[in-house]
């Protein structure tokens, strides 16, 4: 591809060198270079890009973009000098793979809690539709029927395109990925064109990465500060800081909600451990998912099928046969009635959530088993708040590891019962090994008992001193549960 068609849309404060080039590929890593490419000197936490110019070149490239020119110049480099690298990078994956964004309808979802959930009862209901779709995600990525590992919430923006590059090219209609916070900080979803944007709800978290709650919810802000006048913007309006959110956007305004005046207005009717009966803009439907949260998750689904002018009678048949992403409030019963519940959450919001999702509809004799843990390297400040949670809404509460990367468990733990109140004490049993503590749950649960297994879902193993060690709650909890 020629260099000028590569840096269109790129703002270029200094240039070094010809502009006629023809370029193979791009990378942001030195050692991934190979010749003819450009590199583009993006510095991270803990190194600096443009350290790594002089082994770059030496590898190849011959192109050269940065935020600073070397003292060095070599004849036979182009050097761009750019104030914002990672947005370069966006615009130049843009342009590679060209524009794969606006060859297809781009639905993107973000907020604290749902993204997961929403983005794959979309899927669901527009492979269910009739459509070839593609799903970016935490739990896969999925290119029609093509399932492709996850590694981030949101990839990077040349494996974002490319993977967009690749549905159009496979035939999507419809693409609906996982936008997160810090997706949107580091640019990775700059310049991309959304015809839909999502935002579920925004509670406390990331606080490790963005150091305070303004960063955070600006960080989601700026999603919809950058969509134009021809997108739509879809919020909850029943999260306080949704008008905030739609502040700056130039896209069309809609919302929806279960408690206020909205677009688009759900009503939980009844509920069980089988599924909810809803009332969606005056229409009944009873769906396999259950709690209060998947009924906003619902309602999103419905709103966004709405706005991209699908048939309402099609898509409520649909919907009815849409069921929970991996990990996401799946339940399971053995022959004794002891009730399996496997979810995600995470934070203090979202296990409140569940827990009180399960005590609103659990009989007065059903004792609520929690088995959860805290990540390690992660927000410190949640760990005793989630630990209240939890055994204020618990029969009985098992403290466990989750991933707890570089720290000791044992410390997590500590800040997990710290102020702990003598009465929450006592409903709590640390059990550091998870299976073992799994294990014990189920030891310890009688007929009809329900037991909460949090904070890991669909993730296939636990990071422990930099090492992922294989690790499935579901499969543990399957085993037990066909135990003879």
């Amino acid at each position: 591809m020629k260099l000028e068609n590569l840096l269109k849309g790129v703002k270029i404060n200094e240039l070094i060198g010809s502009i006629e080039r023809n370029i193979n590929d791009f990378q942001f890593d030195s050692r991934e270079i190979k010749n003819n490419d450009l590199f583009l000197a993006i510095s991270g936490t803990n190194l600096d890009g443009n350290k790594y110019i002089g082994n770059a070149i030496d590898n190849g490239a011959s192109v050269i973009v940065c935020n600073k020119i070397p003292k060095l110049i070599d004849d036979n480099v182009t050097y761009v000098r750019t104030s914002n690298l990672r947005a370069a990078l966006a615009i130049v994956s843009r342009n590679f793979f060209h524009n794969p964004s606006t060859k297809l309808k781009l639905i993107g979802v973000t907020g604290t809690n749902g993204k997961t959930s929403v983005v794959s009862l979309l899927y669901q209901l527009f492979s269910n539709l009739g459509y070839k779709c593609g799903l970016i995600s935490t739990v896969e990525n999925i290119i029609v029927d093509q399932k492709i590992k996850s590694t981030h919430t949101t990839p990077n923006p040349k494996q974002l395109n490319f993977l967009l590059r690749e549905m159009v090219n496979k035939g999507c209609s419809y693409c609906f990925m996982e936008v997160s916070s810090h997706a949107v900080d580091q640019k990775r979803v700059f310049g991309l064109d959304f015809d839909v944007a999502v935002f579920t709800n925004i509670t406390h978290d990331h606080l490790d990465y963005h150091e305070n709650f303004a960063n955070y919810l600006n960080a989601k802000k700026t999603f919809f500060d950058d969509l134009n006048n021809k997108s739509i913007a879809l919020v909850n309006k029943d999260d306080k800081r949704s008008n905030f959110v739609l502040q700056n956007t130039e896209a069309l305004k809609k919302t929806f909600s279960l408690k206020s005046f909205s677009d688009f207005k759900c009503k939980i009717i009844e509920s069980d451990l089988e599924g909810m009966l809803l009332d969606i803009d005056g229409q009944s439907l009873w769906v396999k998912l259950i709690g209060k949260f998947n009924a906003y998750n619902l309602l999103a689904t419905y709103s966004v099928a709405n706005l991209l002018e699908q048939d309402v009678n099609a898509v409520l048949r649909n919907m009815s046969l849409l069921s929970p992403a991996e990990g996401r409030f799946e339940t399971f019963r053995n022959d004794k009635n002891i009730s399996f519940i496997l979810d995600y959450a995470h934070t203090e919001d979202a296990l409140l959530n569940v827990l009180s999702t399960i005590n609103s509809i659990k009989k007065k004799n059903q004792r609520l088993i929690t088995v959860f843990g805290c990540g390690g390297e992660r927000d410190k400040l949640k760990r005793p708040l989630m630990t209240k949670v939890a055994c204020d809404h618990s029969s009985q509460v098992i403290l466990t590891s989750d991933n707890p990367r570089g720290e000791k468990i044992d410390d997590i733990i500590s800040d997990m019962v710290f102020n702990l109140s003598k009465q929450n004490h006592s409903k709590t049993i640390v059990i550091n090994d998870r299976e073992q503590a799994i294990k014990t749950a189920f030891s310890i649960a009688q007929s009809f008992d329900i037991i909460l297994v949090a904070g890991k879902g669909h993730e296939k193993f636990q990071e422990i001193n930099g090492e992922k060690k294989p690790f499935d709650d579901k499969e543990k909890i399957l085993e037990l549960i066909n135990q003879i």
